[in-house]
Formats: C-alpha cells, structure tokens, sequence
C-alpha cells in the first residue's frame, strides 16, 4: 500500500447504536448507543461526536446502513423502459406500490443486471443522505460510499452462494431482510421486523419456504448472516458470518463492520 494512499473508516448506523471501525488495522474504534426507536436524526447525532474524535488526515468514509433505514422492493422488466429516466421513475412506481407515495425525499438504488431480468431497489431517506454528506464535510472525511447493510452483505458473500437457487437472510438486531433468488434471476427481497430469538429465525425461514416454494422440484439453498449473534438453527441453513476478535463476539456493529471490510 503506498505511504499517500488515504486512510479508511467504516461507520455504521445501527437501530439503536452506532460505531467506526479503522480499515487498516482492522480496529474498533468507538461506538455511541442512542434512546427511543430506530430514526435516523439520532443516529447521526450520536455518530457525530465519533467522527469529530477521528477527523484529520486524507480519510476516505464508507457508511453502511442497517435495514431499519431503508426500504427494498423488487423492479420487474419491462420493454418500455428506454432510459435511465424512464427506470428510475419505473422503479418509484413500483415501490409506491408496496410502501405509499414517496415523493422526492427518498434516494432510489437499482442493482445493474441484464436486460430481460429483474433489478432489486433500494431507497434511502435524501435527509439521511445529506446528513451523512454534511458530516463529512464538517470533520474532513470524504464520503466515499453509502450502501444498506443487506446489500453490501450479500456483495461480500456472493462468492460463496449457490449460483441460481438460494435464500440469503440477514439477521440484524430487530430486523430480518432477505433476499431470494430463482433460475438465475432475482425473485423477492423482503425486510421484517424481527426478534432475537431462535424460535423466530426459524419461523421466518419456515414461512418464507412457504410463501416461496422453496420446497420445490429446485430447492433453493438456505443462508444465515446475522452479525454478532450466535444461532443454532436446525440442519440445512449455511451460516455466514465474520471472525471476531476475543471479547467482541456479541457486537453486531462491530460484525457487521468487519464483514463489509
């Protein structure tokens, strides 16, 4: 790594909590926890301080977001769409129809897939967004990304998934998001609430196999992440998860950190 390349900090904003993890040693830096349900205006209260103890120098900012921030859905294909324009607008029609009008206060992502198949979608509050930029900008820290935590998850593991057929669920504090992919092509993405325990795990798997018909003459390979927690679910679930360092193993931030790193 050459002496000039900049440093790089992960922040990462979780329900009721929020941490930043040093890339290059890989070290847990400091964490902040904040009151009252998941909202973002206190997240980045409570992350504030955190950057401004660490600011200085050439230092690039990646942010990952927990599900309790964003909202997914799955954009089908359609003929008609002929430019970016045309998809974006697409694409808040199709999660108008699962969550309500969103009007122009949420960021849209799209994943890049070829034609004929379908995109997942994220969308993140622009407040947040900005915030974020704001932050940033206010301690000297590029903002080099901001990504929802199940997707970049599913990036860092997407290597190891069954190529055509596989259910991936993430099990974040309170929230299960999952992602279902059928004969090579994206079928469902999903974000429910969800408690600790591993009754609940496994009721969720069971009822999305269900809803699914992962039972079917294909099966759909079964994956777990769920950062910081130690799961005993019944045979046939892959788990995916990071190596803690001794002593942090119930950390989900810190987890969650270190997988994306």
């Amino acid at each position: 790594m050459s002496l000039l390349s900049p440093e790089s900090c992960i922040a990462v904003l979780g329900p009721r909590s929020v941490g930043l993890y040093r890339c290059r040693d890989r070290q847990w830096l400091a964490g902040a926890e904040f009151d009252g349900a998941p909202a973002w205006p206190a997240a980045l209260a409570a992350l504030e301080p955190l950057l401004a103890g660490h600011k200085g120098g050439r230092v690039q900012l990646r942010v990952v977001l927990s599900s309790h921030y964003t909202r997914f859905c799955l954009v089908p294909w359609s003929d008609a769409i002929n430019s970016p324009e045309e998809l974006a607008g697409y694409a808040r029609l199709c999660f108008e129809d699962i969550y309500g009008a969103l009007g122009e206060s949420w960021s849209l992502r799209l994943s890049a897939e070829a034609a004929g198949l379908p995109r997942l979608a994220a969308a993140m509050p622009e407040e947040l967004l900005a915030g974020l930029r704001a932050l940033a900008k206010a301690n000297g820290l590029r903002l080099a990304s901001v990504q929802p935590y199940l997707m970049a998850a599913f990036n860092r593991y997407r290597a190891r998934l069954a190529a055509d057929d596989f259910l991936f669920l993430v099990a974040e504090p309170g929230r299960g998001s999952l992602l279902l992919a059928r004969g090579g092509r994206w079928s469902a993405v999903r974000s429910v609430a969800l408690d600790g325990s591993d009754d609940a795990l496994e009721h969720l798997i069971a009822r999305e196999a269900e809803l699914q018909g992962l039972e079917q003459d294909v099966p759909a390979a079964l994956y777990l992440h769920a950062p910081g927690r130690a799961v005993a679910l019944a045979g046939g679930v892959a788990h995916l998860d990071a190596e803690l360092p001794h002593g942090r193993q119930a950390d989900p931030l810190h987890a969650m950190a270190m997988t994306v790193n």
